[in-house]
């Protein structure tokens, strides 16, 4: 489990786009913390459950689902991590 509680907003964004990078195949030199997940990225529905199926499977949080569903762009998804309110009660 990855531990991100440590982890600077700089170091979560990095880790996110290897992240992103490695489950979507996508090229890490063009993504930054304005790409948009949706228009972007070409990242569907059905992937970005993927994805926080992923993110609570790699760091043990999951995200209360207004928050998930807010999420549009990278800085969005380091943001929503970063913030302990964001948290889901399990």
């Amino acid at each position: 489990m990855v531990s991100i509680a440590t982890m600077s907003k700089d170091e979560l964004y990095a880790w996110i786009v290897d992240l992103l990078a490695e489950m979507f195949e996508l090229d890490k030199s063009k993504l930054s913390l304005q790409s948009n997940l949706y228009v972007d990225l070409d990242i569907d529905s059905i992937d970005a459950v993927d994805l926080a199926v992923k993110l609570k499977q790699m760091t043990g949080r999951r995200l209360q689902p207004e928050v998930f569903k807010a999420v549009r762009t990278i800085e969005d998804v380091v943001n929503a991590l970063s913030d302990p309110g964001s948290e889901q009660a399990a």
